[in-house]
């Protein structure tokens, strides 16, 4: 009778172990095949993402790839993506790995699909020729830095239509045409003056569809402040963006 209790409690002493196990390997299947969670680091995409928001991408979008997985940028498992029902579309806003740096994780609006042709002419976009309709829609404050920025809404298609920020003439808004390769992306952000996107050839690049990590889906938290200082939470959390769909 001794020696089977002490069985018992063996196994219950033990039964931690094996909890987090499946745990762990849970969360890894939800992050790899459903929902990966971000945070926002940079102004890149104000005003549609700010600084401290963290977010949702749907794993699932667009298809699994090689970048879907953990230490997928270290390790070559396949080529291509699978099970990819939907296309990128033009306007959805995506986590992609950094063509130049796999191991780094950028978040922008996809702008031209394979075969377009991009161009920006005094701070205005021209996809395929066409100059995309650019509206003047008011001023956005910026709480990081205090300034005032005009808001502008930009009708990329009849579905889709998204708020940009301009400031003021710089060299990426007048640029040569960029020829989007085949089964590549042109990424752009929302805040033109401040955004290293594909502009920028040596940096960032047009995008290969297999570094598409996912479409971002909705916000989930927003802190103005570092998380940890959770005393500035009374303030600092913007209540009126959590749960908001991201367009």
């Amino acid at each position: 009778m001794h020696k089977t209790h002490k069985t018992k409690h063996e196994k219950k002493s033990l039964g931690f172990f094996p909890t987090l196990l499946i745990a762990l390997v849970c969360a890894g299947f939800v992050r790899s095949f459903f929902f990966e969670p971000f945070h926002i680091p940079s102004s890149s995409m104000k005003p549609t993402l700010l600084i401290g928001d963290y977010i949702f991408v749907a794993k699932y979008s667009y298809g699994y790839s090689r970048y879907s997985f953990p230490f997928g940028s270290n390790f070559n498992f396949f080529e291509g993506r699978f099970w990819q029902k939907n296309q990128p579309q033009r306007g959805d806003v995506a986590v992609f790995r950094l063509p130049t740096d796999p191991s780094i994780n950028y978040i922008k609006r996809i702008i031209g699909l394979p075969g377009d042709q991009i161009q920006m002419q005094n701070g205005k976009l021209y996809i395929n020729d066409e100059e995309i309709e650019k509206i003047s829609d008011g001023i956005f404050f910026d709480e990081d830095n205090k300034t005032e920025i005009r808001k502008f809404l930009e009708t990329l298609s009849d579905k889709k239509t998204i708020h940009t920020l301009d400031q003021t003439i710089t060299p990426q808004d007048n640029t040569g045409i960029y020829q989007v390769p085949r089964g590549h992306y042109f990424m752009m952000g929302d805040n033109r003056d401040n955004s290293q996107d594909s502009r920028f050839l040596n940096h960032v690049g047009y995008v290969p569809e297999q570094n598409l990590i996912g479409r971002a889906t909705i916000i989930f938290f927003s802190n103005s402040k570092p998380t940890w200082q959770f005393w500035y939470w009374p303030t600092s959390i913007r209540f009126t963006r959590i749960l908001n769909k991201i367009n």
